[in-house]
């Protein structure tokens, strides 16, 4: 059933290691620190699948062997692509932004066998609605820390999900790493959920 072949998580996020673990395959965590920015012009999800290979050929380059699982989540409100929020007042005009519309959020995944050098990427897209949000719920959440370094300045699976009104695709595709396209890719590298 599950497979002898080494998987690292190309990642520092806890929300992406615990995903991961949810699948019932060891793996261990490399964190790759490469640069973010991309060039300009680039697709929503043209931007994450590159990231997403970016930070797995940089793990994968360190280790001579194994599978390396790189991956990228964005937010997208009218073509303008929402990071992690530099500070307070940018997770407030996020968050302004988005209260009472629906956006697009994009995870790309990259898979690398170090010791052939194989690639494949994909990724994933979930339309996801916030209810139209009081300037006091918005000053509240900010305060509780949860926006800070999040994607969009909001987290589905935590505190955020009372600002959510509801999403269409895939609820891990949110979270950060879309778990049924994650595990057929692993199938094909030779990782086996089921």
């Amino acid at each position: 059933m599950k497979t002898e072949t080494t998987l690292t998580l190309a990642s520092s996020s806890p929300r992406r290691r615990e995903l991961l673990q949810t699948l019932g395959i060891p793996f261990r965590v490399q964190t790759s620190d490469v640069d973010e920015t991309t060039a300009p012009g680039l697709s929503p999800h043209e931007v994450v699948e590159e990231l997403a290979v970016r930070k797995a050929r940089a793990v994968a380059s360190l280790q001579q062997e194994g599978v390396v699982l790189g991956s990228d989540t964005i937010v997208v409100l009218d073509d303008q692509i929402l990071g992690k929020p530099a500070d307070e007042a940018e997770a407030f005009r996020m968050l302004t932004m988005l209260q009472g519309r629906e956006h697009t959020v994009y995870s790309g995944v990259a898979l690398i066998d170090a010791a052939s050098g194989r690639e494949e990427v994909a990724h994933s897209h979930t339309r996801v609605r916030i209810r139209p949000l009081a300037k006091t719920e918005i000053e509240s959440y900010i305060a509780t820390r949860e926006p800070m370094d999040k994607a969009g300045a909001y987290a589905i699976q935590g505190i955020g999900s009372t600002i959510v009104e509801g999403i269409t695709g895939d609820y891990f595709t949110v979270v950060g790493l879309p778990l049924a396209l994650t595990a057929r890719m692993l199938s094909r590298f030779g990782i086996t959920v089921l």
